[in-house]
């Protein structure tokens, strides 16, 4: 294996395989297991594990071999550190598949399972078509898959046709939406565009704006407690934080000549610098260093959430966990996103949301609508922001009971899941 982390994935590897075979079931109550049993497919390597040894095969999209300790929650910020992980988002697959493996409504038997989940690591297979060897067959992308479900168990496919199939692929839907008929190839994969797949549930960290096959579930931070004393000690340290700073912006850009939302910021912030601040993350230097950003968080009350190359952000996830009130730009930075996990109807509770043309073609400054609000509603909007963290975090694998009683991202995205495919199999059976 040519990498300068081979032992570091030989180990990750051989910690997967041994969650594989002996699965950390967490003890269930088969009467609470009612309309929620999943069937994981067994898939052939190739689909996850052999994925993983190729970590440094992609020299353009960067080796993500040092991402992969922990199950995929990557490298302890620091060795004494038991909550804090430099976690890069593209490794959500991996951390969804450990985390499958510890749910306890786990079915061998196809045909007794509400859900059947697809352990493929879509987002990393993508690699070889965005920047490696396969670019010109990006079409193709999930042949090989849907093949394989015809030949292993296809009863176990044709019983639903796939509406009862689900995968995560961590990368936003896009990256996989190009009409397959495009000649020559332009960006992306044409997974989402193939009809053998139209019928399944992708859960990615950000969603088209029409949301048959897709759902957004939030980006991993770097937050990934293994108790609950360890998340309450948390959100007593939010809860104290002294707010002395208005308004934050963690991000890059906005250094072009072109009117855009960033470059408003970025002047706005630079005018006026006793109430707004900005931490520079160009090139990626805030990617897998949380220390970087999270405390500058903790000392602001607005977090500027503006769209990049996509409209949707990690920061995003990153504010709420220090506290920090999300203020939006655009509806598809979050607000028609991620709807299991942030409610439409409680948005305006937890968020501030200001047009991006207000600011960039009209003049209105963000200061003075953020400064504008009543310290009793900053107040409450903080104090939402604080309830929705064990809902938009990770927690580790191997958590306590404790921990489990509070439902994070995973167990949303499992409870959405499962209702969307229930939803979706009952109009099967109604247009028959």
């Amino acid at each position: 294996m040519a990498c300068k982390y081979g032992t570091l994935i030989i180990i990750s590897i051989t910690q997967l395989l041994a969650f594989l075979i002996f699965p950390q079931f967490a003890q269930s109550d088969p009467s609470d297991c009612s309309h929620r049993w999943i069937h994981i497919r067994r898939l052939p390597p190739r689909f996850n594990l052999d994925l993983l040894a190729n970590c440094s095969e992609y020299p353009l999209s960067g080796d993500f071999c040092s991402y992969l300790p922990n199950h995929g929650l990557g490298h302890k910020t620091h060795n004494r550190s038991r909550s804090w992980y430099r976690t890069d988002p593209s490794m959500l697959e991996l951390v969804f598949h450990s985390r499958m493996l510890e749910y306890p409504c786990l079915t061998s038997d196809p045909a007794a399972a509400d859900a059947v989940y697809l352990p493929y690591y879509a987002g990393i297979d993508a690699l070889r078509y965005l920047y490696g060897p396969d670019y010109n067959s990006s079409a193709e992308h999930g042949l090989d898959l849907f093949q394989f479900l015809q030949k292993d168990e296809p009863a176990a496919w044709r019983r639903n046709m796939g509406h009862d199939h689900f995968l995560v692929m961590a990368r936003p839907a896009w990256d996989f939406s190009q009409p397959p008929g495009n000649d020559p190839p332009l960006w992306g994969t044409s997974f989402l565009e193939l009809p053998e797949f139209f019928n399944v549930t992708a859960l990615t960290v950000e969603a088209r704006a029409w949301p048959w096959q897709d759902q957004a579930v939030p980006y991993p931070t770097s937050f990934h407690p293994p108790n609950l004393s360890f998340l309450e000690a948390w959100t007593q340290r939010v809860r104290r934080a002294k707010r002395s700073t208005l308004v934050l912006f963690v991000g890059g850009g906005g250094v072009s000549a072109t009117p855009n939302i960033r470059r408003s910021i970025r002047n706005e912030c630079e005018n006026t610098t006793t109430l707004c601040s900005i931490v520079d993350c160009s090139n990626g230097i805030c990617e897998h260093d949380p220390i970087r950003f999270m405390k500058p968080m903790l000392q602001a009350s607005f977090c500027l959430q503006p769209p990049g190359d996509t409209p949707t952000r990690r920061s995003t996830f990153d504010s709420i966990l220090a506290g920090c009130i999300p203020v939006f730009f655009e509806e598809l930075s979050a607000r028609s996103q991620y709807t299991w996990h942030l409610p439409e109807d409680q948005f305006e509770e937890f968020s501030v949301t200001i047009p991006k043309e207000e600011v960039v073609f009209k003049g209105l400054r963000i200061l003075d609508v953020l400064s504008s609000i009543p310290r009793a509603k900053v107040k409450s909007l903080r104090e939402k922001v604080i309830e929705l963290i064990p809902k938009i975090m990770y927690r580790r694998h191997g958590s306590s009971m404790g921990l489990r009683t509070k439902k994070d991202a995973f167990d949303i995205a499992i409870d959405g899941t499962l209702r969307r495919i229930k939803s979706r199999l009952e109009e099967q059976v109604s247009v028959q």
